[in-house]
């Protein structure tokens, strides 16, 4: 279906362009290395998202440019929906953005079932920037600075630095040309990893105390409460990296951070190591992900939360 892709971005003049709800690397990086893509071909394009671009992404180039309002779609011909392995993950214009007349996904998550005519999926990809670097290099487009910033970006937040399972040699094939022609990877990462607030260590020093180890099940978790969101004065998008850090003990095969929505509601973000698979557990709660990469949403208080967690884990 590449060629189809190419031939809509030959042919068809204005781009929606829009990823999932609680931006990262990937999805941001990816919409604008295609923003900008289109803009270099002399088309009209716009990066529509739900949601505001996290404080450590916005250095990103024409982060700028990207619009929360979706406004009338009929201006639209193609929607290129990246990252999402459904179109509800859009958020709540979803319906809206289903009726521009082509639809375009570029996505790498191993839950997508294919919900869009033209798509380019590969569950083995490292990210849809890896996907979309690909299909620019099909097109033999021209590889700008910024283009390669953001598509870095996208790379190498999905891959964690280069360190993940869906790290491959493409992978690094792609990240060399990207630094050949213009991305700058200490500059990328010292945005990214190193330009936390404060509220960030104030958060996790919380979070901290919630630690919980379980040897015989090799499973370890934290948990971001309300309170201390709220005493920290730090916001949701600050928990980011969180969930990798009791996977970093040794003898603790997967990591779950709950994170509160409300009372009785909590997000979970799931990571695992080797070939231990919470994209099951995470679609037994209506989520989905990758391998060792996974998210979902469950309703209970916390003690009912982490025990359906346990059993879902256990039966696997």
């Amino acid at each position: 279906m590449v060629n189809e892709i190419i031939a809509a971005i030959r042919d068809e003049e204005s781009f929606l362009i829009t990823s999932h709800i609680r931006l990262d690397g990937d999805a941001l990086g990816s919409e604008l290395a295609l923003y900008l893509l289109l803009r270099d071909l002399g088309k009209k394009a716009v990066v529509y998202n739900q949601d505001n671009t996290p404080a450590h992404y916005r250095f990103l180039p024409a982060a700028k440019t990207i619009v929360h309002e979706l406004g009338d779609i009929e201006q639209y011909d193609v929607a290129f929906i990246l990252d999402c392995s459904e179109l509800e993950r859009v958020g709540d214009q979803a319906e809206k953005i289903g009726r521009i007349k082509k639809l375009i996904n570029l996505d790498h998550h191993i839950s997508n079932g294919g919900f869009c005519e033209v798509r380019m999926l590969d569950a083995q990809s490292s990210s849809t920037g890896e996907l979309l670097f690909r299909l620019m290099q099909e097109m033999r487009c021209q590889m700008t600075k910024d283009i390669c910033t953001n598509l870095y970006t996208a790379i190498i937040t999905d891959t964690g630095g280069f360190r993940y399972s869906n790290t491959h040699r493409e992978t690094f094939l792609a990240a060399g040309s990207l630094v050949e022609n213009g991305a700058d990877p200490q500059w990328i990462s010292e945005h990214i990893y190193e330009s936390d607030p404060p509220a960030k260590l104030r958060l996790l020093a919380k979070t901290m105390e919630t630690l919980s180890l379980d040897a015989d099940r090799k499973i370890g978790s934290l948990i971001v409460t309300r309170k201390a969101l709220q005493e920290t004065g730090a916001s949701v998008e600050l928990t980011d990296g969180f969930v990798d850090i009791p996977r970093s003990v040794q003898g603790i095969e997967i990591s779950v951070l709950y994170t509160q929505i409300d009372e009785n509601h909590f997000k979970l973000s799931m990571r695992s190591k080797g070939k231990v698979n919470v994209e099951k557990v995470a679609k037994r709660f209506g989520g989905g992900g990758h391998v060792n990469a996974a998210a979902c949403r469950i309703e209970g208080n916390i003690e009912t939360v982490k025990l359906k967690i346990q059993e879902a884990i256990g039966a696997m």
